[in-house]
């Protein structure tokens, strides 16, 4: 029988290191720039997950975080703060602060079991009680949807999509399968 617990934590183990990959190679405004019209970016991906994995793997289970985040200590987390990097703040720093999360969250993972009983801070008071499976839940999900997030944005700045790009086709393959869809879609342009 499978361990739902060990199988969670493996599916966030996985996401996280996808997250980091997508800055693998990258220049400086690479993993900075914003590639999307809400600025989606891929440093700015890892520092939100850095205080998610602070939250839900840490706080909301009274253990405290392994570092103080400046952009939740002056509160201007909630103007979008831990969505950029700073030219301050360098890549090597945010990454180092993303694993030392996820090292705390690995070590709540253990001390705990699922149904361990937490409360989220930032919550609405009646909605506040939760358990660590619910939040691991949570955490794999949020991680693998900024996965995803990185994904395009690294696809956007390099072309060099998903994991198993080369293995499915190389660049001739590619621009046919594009171009098979852009032909599917013109049927319906107005």
């Amino acid at each position: 029988m499978t361990d739902l617990k060990a199988e969670l934590h493996e599916k966030l183990r996985s996401t996280r290191a996808v997250l980091l990959d997508k800055l693998a190679g990258l220049s400086e405004y690479d993993a900075r720039r914003p590639m999307t019209a809400s600025g989606t970016n891929l440093l700015g991906l890892v520092k939100h997950m850095t205080g998610n994995e602070h939250v839900y793997l840490g706080e909301a289970f009274g253990r405290t975080p392994p570092d103080v985040l400046p952009w939740v200590a002056d509160g201007s987390i909630w103007d979008g703060a831990d969505m950029w990097a700073t030219a301050e703040e360098s890549r090597e720093h945010l990454i180092a602060l993303y694993e030392r999360a996820c090292a705390h969250g690995d070590a709540t993972l253990a001390a705990l079991d699922l149904d361990a009983v937490g409360s989220v801070p930032h919550w609405p008071e009646e909605r506040r009680a939760t358990t660590l499976g619910v939040l691991l839940i949570r955490m794999v999900s949020e991680t693998a949807q900024h996965a995803g997030h990185a994904d395009l944005c690294r696809e956007l700045i390099d072309g060099s999509g998903q994991a198993d790009r080369a293995e499915i086709g190389d660049a001739a393959y590619w621009d046919d399968y594009v171009a098979t869809i852009q032909a599917a879609a013109e049927r319906f342009r107005s």
